[in-house]
């Protein structure tokens, strides 16, 4: 049962109760008999006994006569449970309601707690008699004469043994709400432990369905919080273990698409180049330039899954060198501006003098802002706009690619850095395997800076890659 969680829940709700219910149970039937009961026991017998008092009081010739002191007892027994005994000053015995007394009157019988009454005290104790073998409470009141003298002592001795059958019952009535209280709190205990299993249970078995590759529904959360925040990460988990499989796929698809497309371009060209097309210069001319143009694209496609691989590594290693932006940016432009006027786009350059010097990686940037332009080329529709813009703040510097192409929605800018995530199908070309941005995203972050986007739906896109100018440490791998 302990190598469970649920037995081990079942056993932490339930084994307190299992130890402090019954020592609660002990505690209280020592309180109830010993300060409850007995001391009221004992506060009843001393009014008794001074009530006795009261009636002997001042009686002289009831002390020097113990004929008429045993009738007095005898008179006052049937009134009182316990036992009436009076005594002189000297301590001997005078008359006793108890008959078994008959034999040791006349005797000194001085009681624990004379000393106290010859204080003109009452006394009251707890004590054992031997003669008697019995647990007694004991109750000593002296009583005085008219003359204000001391003529002896009323003393009112009650056995335990009479009250233990009260005691008994006490006990069991406590022990019986005491053990329906255990069995309760037991009952409680075992379905909260219940209760908190079944969720994890659940959670389990749909890790466990994950692992195995089978469908899981989403799991309703329950009303504990901390188990509601994890049926929360396994639901999460599985949403996005669903969303990697789908993309795996996608990349399957999109991988043979992609490589596909270029091959099957080229195929009729070398067979054509092998047959008549070969020996037509401007024919055969044309055929090499489409297929090194394929060949160009297939570069392009390994280039962004090389770059994948290194992002998802986290090995994306740099050569940072000062790099003069107002140097570079333009032969670095100048092949992108050609490619945008050729899909018959209007270019914008807006490059002002003075831009900073920085510490960047003139290869690795030149691929995240080539990301950033074919992206725009390939989404923005003929005759559109495509703008490039550069500048600096007091940390940074900013180059920032704008189209008017379909742009994104709030939804989609925060997927789309997710690798192999491409914008809905209707709204952008089916081309691309949907690695562009990330590894630009990828890049950015590699140099320190960051890439941002904004972008309207309808209306076009800004990406904007920043770079500090003052890098705190050295090249990230």
């Amino acid at each position: 049962m302990l190598r469970t969680l649920g037995g081990r829940l079942v056993v932490s709700h339930i084994l307190p109760l299992v130890i402090i219910v019954p020592l609660m149970g002990i505690a209280l039937i020592y309180v109830v008999e010993s300060e409850i009961l007995l001391s009221n026991l004992a506060t009843d017998l001393t009014g008794q006994a001074r009530l006795i008092a009261q009636i002997v009081n001042g009686r002289d010739d009831l002390w020097a006569d113990d004929t008429q002191a045993q009738a007095l007892v005898d008179s006052l027994s049937p009134l009182v449970e316990a036992r009436i005994t009076l005594l002189d000053p000297q301590g001997h015995l005078l008359a006793s309601s108890e008959p078994g007394d008959a034999a040791v009157l006349g005797q000194v019988q001085a009681p624990i707690g004379w000393d106290k009454v010859q204080d003109s005290q009452v006394s009251v104790r707890r004590s054992y008699s031997r003669r008697l073998e019995h647990e007694i409470v004991d109750v000593l009141v002296p009583v005085d004469g008219a003359d204000g003298r001391w003529l002896g002592v009323v003393r009112l001795s009650h056995q335990l043994a009479s009250f233990a059958e009260r005691f008994v019952q006490i006990r069991y009535w406590i022990a019986g709400v005491l053990l329906a209280g255990l069995l309760l709190g037991a009952g409680t205990g075992w379905l909260l432990a219940l209760n908190l299993e079944h969720p994890l249970q659940r959670a389990t078995r749909a890790v466990v369905g994950i692992a195995n590759g089978e469908p899981m529904p989403p799991i309703t959360p329950g009303r504990l919080e901390e188990i509601d925040e994890l049926l929360r990460a396994v639901n999460n988990l599985a949403e996005r273990l669903e969303s990697a499989e789908q993309a795996r796929r996608q990349l399957l698809a999109n991988l043979v698409h992609e490589l596909g497309r270029p091959l099957g371009a080229m195929r009729p060209a070398i067979q054509a180049l092998k047959g008549r097309a070969g020996c037509d210069e401007a024919l055969r001319q044309e055929l090499l330039e489409g297929m090194d143009a394929e060949i160009d694209q297939l570069k392009r496609l390994l280039d962004d899954l090389a770059g994948l691989h290194d992002q998802a590594l986290g090995s994306l290693e740099l050569e940072l060198r000062p790099l003069n932006l107002g140097e570079w940016l333009p032969p670095a432009l100048a092949p992108w501006r050609e490619a945008a006027q050729a899909a018959d786009l209007h270019w914008e350059s807006n490059l002002p003098p003075g831009l900073p010097t920085i510490q960047a990686d003139a290869n690795r940037l030149g691929q995240a802002l080539g990301n950033l332009l074919s992206n725009a080329i390939k989404y923005t529709p003929r005759r559109g706009r495509i703008s490039v813009q550069a500048g600096s703040t007091g940390e940074e510097a900013w180059i920032r690619v704008g189209d008017t192409g379909p742009g994104l929605s709030e939804e989609e800018q925060e997927r789309v850095l997710m690798p192999f995530y491409r914008s809905q199908a209707g709204r952008r070309f089916p081309q691309g395997m949907g690695l562009g941005l990330p590894i630009a995203s990828a890049l950015a972050a590699a140099h320190g800076g960051r890439l941002d986007i904004e972008s309207t739906p309808g209306i076009g896109s800004n990406f904007t890659i920043w770079l500090p100018l003052h890098p705190e440490g050295e090249a990230q791998n």
